[in-house]
């Protein structure tokens, strides 16, 4: 107190220094002010903003995906808020809102003389403390008014975020906002300087526009208590309450997962919770909220003292924990959307509009096969835990379904809808696409296809027999030693000896698979696969030929499709854009080619990853639809061709696989952990991806999702009936 006092005597003498007459004009000069103030707040309507916007306050546009069938798949925007009546605000947020921030909210005509009263003595007492603080260790002190309270009227800071939020996002600068005669003086005014006197312009023009929006709500609405309720309703539904949520319904909705006219009043402690978040809104990357904790005991009592509460129940409601349960944005096809915003920024289109609302979009995405292909990863993951309990909540998968005559993406999952105890969002890592692991056993049609075009058959033979290949040098001290050469090996430990290129394929055997991408050129088979659509840089080693190059899910299904359909395409998402009117403003032209492989090449590799699932010994025999199996449910009535992948110690299990032709899908899945640990002794793609695989083929065509089931051409089927029956 004696350094405030000290102060306070430092600017009496200053004052006296400066002479009488001079602080004669000085107080002259601000009554002046004073009276021009007043007159400025409640008389002068020059250059008043458009009310009619607050008036019919209209809820914000968001972007909208869409699938194929024209349902939504996502809505997403800068700012999520739900516009809500003032019937649909419960009573017990209302007097939280009051408690928190205008208690006299009902009574005064848009500004809070009282309120303001407390704020400056306040201000002016946080002032000379802070002054004081350097009294004694430098008299010659700048002071300076320090604002910690306002005072501000749930009106003020209405009108504050809707008109005056670009102003007060640069009333800080060392810069007037507005230059005229008596800001210029005030900035020059000991206590004050620019940045305060830019505050105390934007206060000013609140208070103005507050008195306007009371007197204008007042007349369009009938009565004062109407206007104040749309006044609130407007309030409730715009204040920014954290994490990308306005308003108090899409705040409650993300934080305890109901709608806030849900809230009854034994949810006082959730509504003084978000009543607390006005002054204090949660980040995004927040993961304490300790000092919102303690806001919301300030409002319980705070409602107590208003008597919105009897102070008993205060009491208790600040016992109750406040479980907070923040979602993320809700979407069965969080991957396809990551893809879809990527693929309009690369058409040129701003994705800041899209989130405006500006346009919307329409995709090949059908969620349907998304809720299939979603339940089915979840249904395999699960089936994986129960044998290797230690895996639950860890173990990942990816799965990608397209369409063969174009490759449009039909449906994409980048990883597991829960994982680490978080829900899949279209921000996180999308493993389909982003992911690049090794294909394993997948990778050996191109191995294959390059002989066929170099003018082997599915009936030419290859040595199934140990087979060395070399490993290189590696750098000891200042020398390079040769490394051993390593031995391939098959899956099975044995060795068969001369057998068809057809049998080599379908037992997806490694030995005769190098052997033979030896014969033909690990350049060419690189080439080959280029041509199918992958895009990754392969190492031109000769494990490349059996999995060891690492590619991204995507790509690897894209190839399978291509061959497949004869058709080369990129995969896409985006069909149109359409604008807020509806008019179409962009048509996706996804170009397909005819691939440059000749037809009679391309018959005998369908033949050859058809007979994969049709010859005993088969890796994905389980799938041939050609014989009756041991129970009804083992059944799978679906001509495919399709390969399994598994890699080295099991550390990734695949099954790409397709229908027949152009008129076709394509289904892709990847199982593994992404700190890339095994999966465990025979957990091979046929055992752990497979089955997810058939789950999905049945459920799309079960429910007549993709067109009728193809049929391959008979003469495949002949040749492979043939094969089998003289093996």
């Amino acid at each position: 107190m004696l350094k405030i006092l000290g102060i306070a005597w430092w600017l009496i003498k200053k004052t006296i220094k400066t002479g009488f007459y001079s602080c004669m004009v000085f107080l002259i000069f601000m009554l002046v002010v004073f009276g021009f103030n007043i007159h400025y707040i409640y008389s002068d309507e020059k250059n008043l903003p458009d009310i009619e916007r607050l008036i019919h306050f209209e809820e914000p546009a968001t972007g909208e995906i869409f699938d194929s069938e024209g349902k939504v798949i996502i809505q997403l925007a800068k700012e999520y808020r739900r516009v809500t009546a003032y019937d649909d605000i419960p009573q017990v947020v209302k007097d939280a809102i009051l408690s928190a921030e205008d208690q006299r909210f009902f009574e005064h005509d848009g500004i809070d003389k009282t309120a303001i009263a407390r704020s400056s003595v306040n201000n002016l007492l946080h002032s000379a403390m802070t002054m004081s603080k350097f009294w004694d260790r430098n008299r010659r002190v700048n002071p300076e008014l320090v604002f910690v309270q306002g005072g501000s009227t749930l009106t003020q800071q209405l009108v504050r975020l809707y008109f005056l939020q670009k102003i007060k996002s640069v009333e800080n600068n060392d810069k007037l906002i507005v230059e005229n005669w008596e800001t210029k003086m005030l900035a020059r005014t000991p206590l004050i300087g620019i940045r305060n006197t830019n505050k105390l312009w934007r206060k000013r023009e609140e208070a103005r526009l507050s008195i306007y929006t009371e007197k204008e709500f007042t007349k369009r609405f009938g009565s004062k208590q109407r206007a104040k309720e749309e006044i609130m309703a407007r309030f409730a539904s715009f204040i920014y309450l954290g994490n990308g949520r306005y308003g108090f319904d899409a705040a409650s909705e993300y934080y305890f997962n109901r709608r806030v006219k849900d809230l009854g009043q034994g949810d006082a402690p959730k509504a003084a919770f978000l009543a607390g978040l006005i002054k204090l809104p949660i980040s995004s990357k927040a993961s304490n909220f300790s000092r919102q904790l303690t806001r919301k005991n300030h409002i319980l009592d705070r409602m107590a003292i208003n008597k919105f509460l009897a102070p008993s129940e205060s009491e208790q409601f600040k016992k109750v924990k406040v479980d907070l349960l923040p979602s993320k944005v809700k979407t069965e096809a969080p991957s396809v959307v990551s893809d879809i915003l990527n693929e309009i920024k690369s058409y040129g289109y701003n994705v800041d509009q899209f989130f405006e609302g500006r346009f919307s979009i329409y995709s090949t995405t059908n969620l349907e096969i998304q809720k299939i292909a979603n339940q089915a990863l979840e249904n395999g993951l699960k089936i994986y835990e129960k044998r290797h309990p230690e895996a639950e909540g860890k173990i990942q998968g990816s799965v990608v379904v397209l369409r063969n005559g174009d490759g449009a993406i039909l449906a994409e999952i980048g990883g597991r809808q829960v994982f680490n105890s978080q829900k899949i969002a279209y921000t996180d890592f999308n493993r389909v696409k982003h992911s690049r692991r090794q294909p394993g056993s997948a990778f050996k049609p191109f191995v294959y296809l390059t002989a066929i075009k170099d003018g082997w058959t599915l009936e030419s033979v290859i040595r199934d027999a140990p087979i060395a290949v070399p490993m290189g040098s590696i750098k000891v001290g200042n020398k390079w030693v040769k490394r051993p050469p390593k031995w391939i090996k098959n899956y099975d430990g044995k060795f068969k000896g001369f057998i068809p290129l057809r049998k080599a394929l379908a037992e997806s055997r490694n030995a005769p698979t190098v052997r033979l991408a030896g014969i033909v050129g690990i350049n060419d088979v690189i080439k080959t696969s280029h041509l199918l659509g992958i895009k990754t840089k392969l190492e031109p080693y000769i494990t490349t030929a059996i999995g060891a190059s690492d590619v991204n899910l995507l790509e690897l299904a894209n190839a399978y499709r291509a061959m497949a359909s004869g058709i080369y395409a990129e995969p896409y998402s985006v069909t149109k854009l359409t604008d807020r009117s509806g008019m179409i403003i962009f048509t996706s032209n996804n170009k397909v080619n005819i691939l440059k492989i000749d037809d009679s090449v391309l018959e005998q590799v369908q033949e050859g990853l058809r007979g994969v699932v049709r010859i005993p010994g088969g890796t994905g025999h389980s799938l041939d639809n050609t014989v009756q199996h041991r129970s009804p449910q083992e059944d799978f009535p679906i001509p495919i061709m399709g390969k399994t992948g598994t890699t080295n110690d099991f550390r990734d299990a695949l099954f790409v696989g397709s229908t027949y032709g152009i008129g076709g899908i394509t289904v892709a899945i990847r199982i593994g952990y992404d700190d890339n640990r095994g999966l465990g002794d025979k957990e091979t793609g046929g055992r752990t991806a497979l089955p997810i695989f058939k789950e999905i083929m049945l459920n799309v065509y079960g429910n007549n999702l993709a067109g009728p089931v193809p049929k391959f051409p008979e003469e495949i089927e002949k040749n492979i009936d043939a094969y089998i029956k003289h093996q």
